[in-house]
């Protein structure tokens, strides 16, 4: 029998996270700025995240079809992926380092993917105002394609403070993947510098983004950043009014840079509607469509090998 979709919450006195079950979804994050709390949310995508063109890509000789959801496209797993199912928790420690561990078992064909995979993801609390999400995936009897990407729509104003554009980010990455008409990357790897996609400075998100057709979706080439046990600096997201700062690192070759350009009239929390640049995601991912590109760092796992994928959360009110 499947779980029940229920809500957890995990907290360690600083931050206090609300966690679903139901896609292993932050269905609320609570973090102090200068003056106080306020609450986000976001879930788990696969078995790939980002887009797969035209929903097909061949594995050792064999062809596979994927249901197409956006556009010609197969977006985030496909009609039903890892965000839309029930998750088992199969561990919830308290303690000094507070954790929720969440399990789902993905069939072998499920949304038309190839093999037996167990993903497992787990959110902890390893700092006071630092949340850490470690996502593992193991194929049982087939290669497959795996990547998965925690899909949170940041706001550091609160969930109902108007858009994100005058927040300031800056990126450790001087390249993207640019992309053609239907949001699918070409295959190129593209130097920002000059363009409106350079943020390896501190830039206001709106301050160019007129000169980015429909907003910023694109993955960036995380290749500048320094380290620290065993992850890189990806991106620094900052609120000038409620003076909240992230630093994200992650161990994933890229991270996809979406302003919520189709959030449109989408009603929320406590009676909140979030419109266009009504959040920020920083996807840490494997570059999009890289099953079907050769040259990008491959996405394919194969039975005894663990896809692992690490993403840290620091918070502050400066």
């Amino acid at each position: 029998m499947a779980a029940e979709p229920k809500i957890l919450e995990l907290s360690n006195g600083k931050i206090t996270a609300r966690i679903s079950n139901w896609g292993a979804t932050i269905t609320s994050l609570l973090v102090p700025d200068a003056q106080g709390m306020s609450p986000y949310f976001g879930c788990i995508v696969g078995r790939v995240a980002n887009r797969i063109k035209d929903g097909k890509f061949t594995l050792n000789g064999l062809e596979y079809s994927l249901p197409v959801n956006n556009g010609p496209n197969s977006l985030h797993g496909g009609l039903k992926g890892f965000d839309k199912v029930v998750w088992d928790v199969v561990e919830h420690k308290d303690g000094e380092c507070p954790s929720i561990t969440f399990q789902y078992h993905s069939k072998d064909g499920e949304e038309g993917y190839p093999g037996d995979v167990t993903i497992r993801a787990t959110y902890s609390l390893p700092e006071a105002t630092t949340l850490r999400l470690d996502m593992e995936a193991t194929p049982e009897n087939k290669a497959t394609p795996i990547s998965l990407a925690q899909h949170t729509y940041w706001n550091l104003a609160g969930h109902a403070c108007g858009d994100i554009l005058n927040h300031s980010l800056q990126i450790w990455g001087k390249h993207i993947t640019p992309v053609d008409e239907n949001t699918i990357p070409t295959g190129e790897i593209m130097p920002v510098d000059g363009t409106p996609f350079d943020f390896t400075t501190e830039r206001r998100i709106g301050e160019r983004i007129d000169g980015v057709p429909g907003g910023y979706d694109h993955n960036y080439v995380l290749d500048c950043g320094d380290e620290k046990d065993g992850l890189k600096r990806a991106a620094r997201l900052k609120d000038p009014s409620s003076l909240r700062t992230l630093d994200l690192w992650t161990d994933a070759p890229g991270m996809q840079l979406y302003t919520a350009n189709y959030v449109d009239g989408i009603g929320g929390k406590a009676g909140a509607v979030y419109a266009k640049h009504a959040g920020v995601c920083l996807e840490t991912q494997g570059f999009p469509n890289a099953i079907n590109q050769p040259e990008f760092p491959s996405v394919v796992v194969r039975p005894g090998e663990k896809y692992k994928h690490t993403m840290l959360f620091e918070f502050s009110g400066c």
